[in-house]
């Protein structure tokens, strides 16, 4: 049994036909024998639209702020991927970047990760779970969320 960790972006999850195509691929993975940690973007332009509504609101969103509501996009894909793998009969935990203890720097918007206190996703997969995790997002050392920049849930990927 292999450790696979497996990413998708924002197009493949845009709607449900195509994130329940990830659930059936993940679920191969999983049928396999391997352990699996899913790294998970927003789905679609959600980002983007993210963007754009805080711009509406003011054309300089404080960066903890826009954090904040940047990070609610890949909250949503993991909520419904694991609704989706348990409505399969699937074991699996979905984890923000703060509860899979991704520990990044204060910079806001352009976040680099410090440290993986891989303790608890390992703990999870010895229990035979799927684990769904948001890219993109970390917490800093004061308990702020933060982002990681565009691409950040390729960098979550590597670094798990």
């Amino acid at each position: 049994m292999s450790l696979i960790v497996q990413k998708y972006g924002g197009s493949s999850l845009a709607d449900t036909a195509k994130l329940l195509h990830i659930c059936n691929l993940v679920e191969k993975t999983y049928n396999e024998g391997h352990q699996v940690v899913v790294v998970l973007s927003a789905q679609g332009d959600h980002t983007d639209d993210l963007i754009a509504k805080a711009h509406e609101i003011t054309q300089t969103p404080d960066g903890h702020a826009l954090d904040l509501l940047l990070n609610t996009g890949e909250q949503v894909s993991i909520a419904l991927m694991e609704m989706a793998l348990r409505s399969h009969g699937y074991p699996c935990i979905a984890l923000t970047g703060w509860q899979a203890k991704l520990q990044t720097n204060s910079v806001f918007q352009n976040a680099s990760i410090e440290q993986i206190d891989q303790e608890h996703i390992l703990y999870l997969l010895q229990q035979h779970r799927i684990v769904i995790i948001a890219g993109f997002q970390g917490v800093d050392e004061n308990g702020q969320l933060t982002t990681l920049g565009r691409g950040g849930s390729d960098t979550t990927a590597v670094a798990l």
